[in-house]
């Protein structure tokens, strides 16, 4: 069962390459998006990794708070999205 894995405070500049390296050490990564603005494209410095249950745990546990390109790294337990509520036409 994999789990997916909220990664906040990313430096602009990381690539899901690097991220992706990040998280290998502690298991097998399944996925990495990097979330970008809509409208401008650029990185927004936020987004999820999906990992093998048994190898998440380790992950959030070691890089909660860690440094990484300069910036301090929040990495938490992906919740699920709320509903967002719909735009009038």
């Amino acid at each position: 069962m994999a789990k997916s894995i909220y990664v906040g405070n990313l430096p602009w500049a990381a690539t899901e390459e690097q991220v992706k390296e990040l998280f290998a050490s502690y298991g097998s990564v399944i996925s990495v998006k990097l979330v970008n603005d809509r409208e401008t494209g650029r990185a927004r410095g936020f987004g999820f990794v999906e990992m093998e249950d048994s190898d998440a745990g380790a992950a959030i546990e070691a890089l909660d708070n860690s440094s990484f390109g300069g910036r301090t790294l929040r990495v938490n337990e992906a919740k699920p999205r709320a509903p967002r509520p719909r735009m009038p036409r």
